[in-house]
């Protein structure tokens, strides 16, 4: 087994070493180095986490008809932002012990030591508290839908430990946000969401084995499993197939809600984006896979005007 990295300085900022896939390097570095260490333990630095959790949030509000609803919106992207962030400190304290042992990870603030088990379980109270205030905004069958996914968010660290699969896993608790957004607005159709919801459980599927790809060699040595090593040489196949699935179930919500042919069109542009990922990803270019899942926000940009024009023409 190889030694875990030590923090050595960034050749720009003197500090230790931000992680490979922060987005905002430059901001983050400016940080005095408590802040900077909060950001980083929460993600601040990567908001594409909170973008995939955002999306089908949307996607469940625009197409139960309610209208655009902005000020909705802009509570779920709080929540968004907030829930992500506790679900990464979450996380990080469970997985404390494995995140040393893999290059990607080994620098995280608690793994490294920079934040303390008890400071970081202050924080992650501190963020549900913001959760909790955006939990508040919503009708109670919405609450209830946020709450019931709280066990599944709490079991999630202890998946690739024991399933190869702990993406679909994971896919249940980031699509909750369908079921959420859907039942602020109507509790009628359920079929029409649990179909969004079920489709949504694949994209997630896709993306995060196209982010696994990052961590293969890692993983295997620590004994983490991912659908990435599960599947092996056939990874551009299985994202192919979980991406199908996924605008397959969609497709069958949109057609559900409204039986016109229209409404499937809607849901090109994101299906034509989604095999651009398949037809370009390379498993063997380190920065390859990260730009393809980092190109999700896209596509959850293109269901949510796919969502918008179904539930409100």
């Amino acid at each position: 087994m190889s030694t875990p990295p030590t923090s050595t300085p960034d050749a720009s900022t003197g500090e230790p070493d931000i992680v490979p896939d922060s987005e905002h390097r430059g901001l983050v570095a400016r940080l005095p180095q408590g802040p900077r260490d909060l950001a980083m333990l929460t993600r601040f630095d990567r908001p594409i986490g909170w973008w995939l959790l955002l999306w089908p949030c949307l996607w469940g509000l625009w197409l139960a008809g309610g209208g655009a609803q902005w000020g909705l919106a802009l509570w779920f992207l709080l929540g968004a932002i907030a829930m992500r962030g506790a679900g990464c400190v979450y996380n990080d304290i469970m997985d404390a012990g494995l995140d040393r042992k893999v290059a990607r990870t080994a620098n995280r603030p608690v793994a490294s030591g920079r934040v303390s088990r008890k400071a970081a379980w202050i924080w992650l109270f501190v963020l549900c508290g913001v959760g909790l205030i955006v939990l508040l905004q919503l009708p109670r069958p919405a609450q209830f839908a946020a709450l019931g996914s709280l066990a599944l968010v709490a079991a999630y660290p202890f998946m690739k430990r024991i399933t190869w699969w702990p993406q679909a896993w994971l896919g249940m608790v980031f699509s909750f946000g369908a079921l959420v957004g859907w039942l602020t607005v109507r509790t009628d159709q359920l079929e029409v969401v649990a179909l969004l919801y079920a489709g949504t459980i694949f994209w997630v599927i896709g993306y995060d084995t196209i982010y696994a790809l990052q961590d293969r060699e890692d993983d295997a040595l620590v004994g983490i499993k991912s659908s990435a090593l599960r599947l092996g040489g056939h990874v551009t196949g299985g994202v192919a197939l979980f991406y199908a699935l996924a605008l397959a179930l969609w497709g069958a919500a949109f057609w559900t809600y409204r039986e016109d042919w229209v409404a499937l069109v809607a849901l090109v542009p994101a299906a034509l984006h989604l095999a651009g990922q398949v037809m370009t990803l390379d498993a063997d270019d380190p920065d390859n896979p990260l730009a393809r899942f980092r190109s999700n926000r896209w596509t959850g940009a293109l269901v949510a005007a796919a969502c918008f024009v179904v539930g409100n023409a």
